[in-house]
């Protein structure tokens, strides 16, 4: 449709295109996918306004040239059949105004995979407010190990593949599923444009408060989601979500659901469930039947209940138990969930992505049962829009059960978290502290670092959780440990 958003198509034939060039090229999502476009033959071309490591080493090494700053002349240089515009382009980008401007057929990102990936595959799309990358990062790897060769593009790197996509010939298309918003001329959530025909939902609890205006317009995006999978397909849903569960039965396709509690009232559930340094064992019960052991390197009832979506939507494609078995056995897991970045002198140095106070709570406890006899010092940077807001100031002064010690970062102030709406983070320490846990704050990095390497002792357990970089907190952590074990302190 040519309208003043410009010549935008909601779909193609995939054929009919060859040169595709992605503005916003650079970003997690935006780059896996062009890497993805060029592994399925297209000739690829992008351009940002910068390119960091390491996303820039990895569009190197596809092949795909990327051109800086945005610029109308990087259309000249492409000459693309069509052009993707990614989810950070403002309206008044220059290259998307000449875009616009020549008529150029464009799409946004979500569009395109659903349109030239999506359409031709059965698409097992998995969404909800949390373990969304876990959990189809699980899924692949299962359908993977059980040799049904299938495609599938997630919002983080997998162990098992040193990357975020896979191109393969299999009927299967494993999608994570993000209701934040599509494009600057699409405000609908990217998971609208999935197609899904198997779909888990892990969960639904109020998130991207600079998106949605409260839980009940969270949750209508998906009450559209779950209407999209069709009567012959299945939708997985998590029944610890009572919300999540009302909003599956809202669709016309069957519900299966899954909980990681011991004799609770689901089609799926553990038995003689255990953790151990090791990650997690149970048994999986279906349906009142026990099929039997699974092993899980990874800890955390959130994990087992991650497990367990898994397991339900792979018996409905039909996988074998033995095959499922095989595939969460040899799961590696994904970089930043609760990813060992090393250690030190006997002090144990972990990241994590947990922002949301749920997140927060449920990796503090895995943590906790996987090191349980150490001190868990947690360090926390409330980095995304809504852990900015005090919308959660109360569920954030309950998420660090199990703490010994907790070191918070303040947040700068941010345009899109309105003043007084902030999250208040002395007084957060203050309710920590209240409860016996050794809380501080900081409103820089570098005090950050210095405090915990100075003061971190062999045995210690560092959980770092943040939704982004944290100011290379980790990497300056590590160098500060083996500083002062170089200097014998």
């Amino acid at each position: 449709m040519a309208d003043d958003n410009g010549n935008v198509l909601d779909t193609l034939d995939p054929k009919s295109v060859r040169r595709i060039h992605l503005v916003g090229v650079a970003g997690t999502g935006m780059g896996s996918f062009a890497g993805m476009l060029k592994a399925a033959g297209y000739d690829v071309t992008g351009s940002d306004e910068n390119v960091y490591p390491p996303m820039s080493d990895m569009l190197r090494t596809w092949g795909i040239p990327v051109r800086t700053p945005y610029a109308p002349a990087n259309l000249d240089a492409a000459n693309p059949d069509l052009v993707i515009i990614g989810n950070v382009i403002r309206r008044v980008n220059p290259e998307a105004t000449a875009v616009r401007e020549r008529g150029l057929q464009q799409m946004s990102f979500p569009a395109a995979l659903g349109t030239l990936f999506l359409d031709r595959s059965h698409s097992v799309v998995v969404a909800g407010t949390h373990g969304k990358t876990t959990t189809s990062s699980l899924m692949a790897h299962v359908l993977v190990a059980a040799g049904k060769d299938p495609s599938f593009l997630v919002g983080g790197v997998t162990q098992n593949y040193a990357g975020n996509y896979r191109v393969g010939k299999g009927p299967h298309f494993v999608v994570e599923g993000d209701e934040y918003d599509t494009a600057y001329w699409d405000k609908g959530s990217k998971f609208l444009h999935y197609r899904p025909r198997t779909a888990i939902l892990t969960s639904v609890e109020f998130d991207h408060a600079d998106i949605f205006r409260d839980l009940p317009h969270y949750e209508a995006t998906f009450e559209k989601f779950v209407r999209l999978v069709p009567q012959d397909g299945q939708l997985v849903v998590c029944a610890a979500y009572p919300n999540a569960v009302r909003i599956a039965r809202g669709g016309t396709a069957p519900v299966i659901t899954y909980v990681a509690k011991e004799g609770a009232d689901a089609d799926y559930t553990p038995r003689n469930l255990s953790f151990g340094p090791e990650g997690a064992r149970f048994d999986v019960v279906e349906r009142g039947q026990s099929l039997g052991t699974v092993t899980l390197p990874m800890s955390g009832a959130h994990n087992v209940e991650n497990a367990l979506g898994v397991i339900a939507a792979a018996r409905g494609l039909g996988l074998t138990f033995a095959e499922i078995q095989q595939g969460l056995s040899t799961f590696q897991g994904v970089k930043r969930r609760q990813e060992v970045r090393g250690d030190v002198d006997g002090v144990l140095v972990v990241d994590d992505f947990a922002h949301h106070p749920t997140a927060v709570r449920e990796t503090l406890s895995a943590i906790r049962h996987r090191y349980p006899d150490r001190r868990l010092w947690a360090i926390f940077e409330p980095r995304s829009n809504t852990s900015r807001r005090n919308i959660h100031q109360e569920d954030y002064a309950h998420a660090f059960p199990g703490a010994s010690r907790a070191s918070l970062k303040v947040p700068e102030r941010h345009d899109k978290v309105p003043e007084g709406e902030e999250l208040n983070v002395p007084k957060l320490i203050e309710a920590l502290q209240a409860q016996g846990i050794a809380a501080d704050g900081a409103t820089d990095v570098q005090t950050l670092v210095d405090r915990v390497s100075s003061e971190a002792k062999a045995g210690d357990v560092l959980l770092v959780m943040s939704n982004g970089a944290f100011g290379g907190f980790i990497d300056k952590l590590l160098a500060a440990l083996k500083s002062r074990a170089g200097k014998g302190t």
